[in-house]
């Protein structure tokens, strides 16, 4: 599993444009609307709590690369971990998460 910084992103994203992509966000509904992020250029970003991983693992392409996001890096860690468990192979954990990308990327992300 890949770790890489919130600021290192957007690179990562273009460097697997051609596999489309996707910022797995784990976090709760509420995260989301208290603070959000726009998917890097070349990527997509996709909610699914963590809680509910399990339920919607299906719903996930094995084949495409994944970069798992939460509040600090540590719930988004877990998934990857889960997800490369089952199968997935191009998956990376975002250092940090949500708080790291208002502090490195985007400052007007709110911090919680």
């Amino acid at each position: 599993m890949q770790q890489i910084q919130a600021k290192e992103v957007a690179q990562w994203a273009q460097a697997q444009a051609a596999a489309k992509p996707m910022v797995l966000d784990v976090r709760e509904a509420w995260e989301v609307q208290q603070a959000s992020i726009q998917a890097p250029q070349d990527a997509e970003l996709v909610h699914i709590s963590m809680g509910t991983v399990p339920l919607r693992i299906a719903e996930l392409d094995k084949n495409r690369p994944i970069a798992c996001l939460c509040h600090h890096g540590g719930r988004s860690m877990q998934v990857a971990m889960f997800l490369e468990g089952n199968g997935f192979a191009q998956v990376a954990n975002i250092v940090g998460g949500i708080d790291a990308w208002s502090l490195q990327v985007d400052a007007s992300v709110p911090r919680y």
